[in-house]
């Protein structure tokens, strides 16, 4: 089963995702390239990745600076100046606040 399937196998996760989506959409165009683990949500680049877990979604956010902030679960230096920075959402409602703002960073890059 590939990441698409596993994030809508699961009403969590496809609820989590339909808000990332529905709120994704308010910034303007970008595409969707599904993975066999993950998906890649880009715009020119890859932005955010996108990744099934089994009580949620991991989104890796993709910045400029690391993200130093405690619900930071892992954050890689990728390049001179990207960053990937891991977050774990178990409920749609954790994506408002900082995760939207640093989603819009990432998309802004």
């Amino acid at each position: 089963m590939e990441a698409f399937e596993k994030i809508q196998s699961k009403p969590n996760s496809a609820s989590i995702y339909d808000a990332l989506i529905k709120y994704l959409d308010t910034l303007g165009e970008y595409s969707v390239e599904k993975k066999k683990s993950s998906l890649h949500i880009v715009k020119k680049r890859a932005f955010l990745g996108v990744h099934p877990r089994s009580n949620g979604l991991l989104l890796n956010i993709v910045t400029q600076k690391p993200i130093h902030d405690k619900i930071i679960k892992k954050t890689e230096k990728v390049s001179a100046n990207r960053y990937h920075n891991g977050v774990l959402i178990v409920t749609k409602d954790e994506l408002s606040g900082s995760v939207e703002r640093w989603i819009t960073e990432a998309y802004q890059l």
